[in-house]
């Protein structure tokens, strides 16, 4: 149905990988992987109104009992019902979880693809404070942790101001990418990282002069989200009840922030960005297979044993290697399926590669190949 995607064996690779830079990201600023449910009571969502304020976007139904549940849209309640049941004292906090998991929208336009879904893979993380002030710092940490996770996925975003949507009243921040498919208007200076806000938020003209830099102009373009991440401020806490002791034995309320990445929507970005008339140019770090390695055969062909031999070596060597060993494909076919699929490097072997020395290395972003050793590519 419209908004909801079966991701392929390919596909799965690719989110696979774009996770673990993510996770590696969110280690690195003290986050904990953790796993939540995905079915929620509706009671939960009435502690702070939004099975009424976000009863838009999100899915409510009941059991053969009459019980209402909500599957997840996003899990602030979910862990603020977790922290006030563990957090007791300032000495608990700060608190940093994260997950992976599916969220749920009732999305009214699911009509671009894998970038707009009812039923979508989010991670998402969490952090829990003593103080504004601590949110704060942790909230620009975690800005500096998403301009890394882009930077290593290759793609060049602009953190742009925004509404906070069902989520808060605060001001947020999105990571946009720029982009003709993009469904996003964004405006942000020519000159300078500075600024940026989002069509929601705008309260400037395009063409005028940026407000922070004072040197560039204001522009617009469409452009796709990939990220947001959010100052949730103590509502989430004040209408839970989740207090904690500080120092002096008074009882606060915790500061609660979120911080959201689509990894699924990343890679549709991805592909936005990265591709031809041709197919997809995965770049490296999210590819699915290092190498696409195809054979060419004749009828009295010595390649098979010369590829498997090859095969087996680059496997063991660590490397992630897609063998096309189809019998009944022509060799243009196998080529317009590398294309496609955008593997960064694709390695024919045939008897005309074998008896000029190797095997022909062709890069998916380049034009021209090379004959290559075995020993060469081995090392690549």
């Amino acid at each position: 149905m419209s908004g909801s995607w079966s991701l392929l064996p390919l596909g799965q690779r690719v989110v696979t990988k774009i996770n673990q830079i993510i996770r590696e990201e969110m280690n690195a600023i003290g986050g904990q992987e953790l796993a939540l449910p995905l079915m929620h009571p509706k009671e939960i969502w009435n502690e702070t109104g939004r099975w009424s304020s976000a009863a838009e976007v999100m899915y409510q139904l009941k059991d053969s009992h009459g019980r209402e549940y909500a599957l997840s849209f996003t899990h602030e309640e979910i862990v603020m019902d977790l922290i006030r049941k563990h957090v007791t004292s300032y000495k608990d906090l700060p608190l940093y979880v994260y997950q992976f998991s599916t969220k749920f929208r009732n999305e009214p336009r699911a009509t671009s693809g894998i970038l707009r879904g009812r039923e979508f893979l989010m991670k998402d993380l969490y952090s829990a404070h003593v103080s504004e002030e601590d949110l704060m710092s942790y909230y620009e940490e975690a800005k500096k942790a998403y301009l890394k996770i882009f930077n290593r996925l290759g793609l060049k975003v602009k953190v742009v101001e925004a509404s906070g949507g069902p989520f808060t009243k605060h001001r947020t921040h999105e990571f946009q990418v720029l982009s003709a498919a993009g469904e996003d208007t964004i405006y942000f200076c020519d000159n300078c990282e500075n600024f940026g806000q989002n069509k929601e938020v705008f309260d400037f003209k395009v063409g005028a002069s940026c407000p922070v830099c004072k040197k560039g102009k204001i522009v617009e373009a469409h452009s796709i989200e990939v990220g947001n991440i959010f100052p949730l401020g103590t509502m989430y806490s004040e209408k839970m009840k989740a207090f904690f002791t500080d120092s002096g034995g008074k009882q606060k309320p915790i500061w609660f922030g979120s911080y959201g990445i689509g990894p699924t929507r990343v890679m549709g970005t991805l592909v936005e960005v990265y591709h031809d008339e041709r197919g997809i140019i995965w770049p490296e770090a999210v590819s699915p297979f290092r190498i696409h390695l195809i054979e060419i055969l004749s009828q009295e062909s010595k390649v098979r044993n010369q590829v498997e031999e090859l095969y087996t070596k680059l496997v063991k060597s660590g490397v992630e290697v897609l063998w096309d060993d189809r019998l009944d494909t022509s060799a243009g076919q196998k080529f317009a399926d590398s294309d496609l699929i955008g593997i960064p490097s694709r390695v024919v072997a045939s008897e005309k590669s074998l008896s000029q020395g190797g095997f022909e290395l062709k890069n998916r972003s380049e034009k021209e190949s090379r004959i290559i050793t075995e020993s060469e590519l081995l090392s690549l």
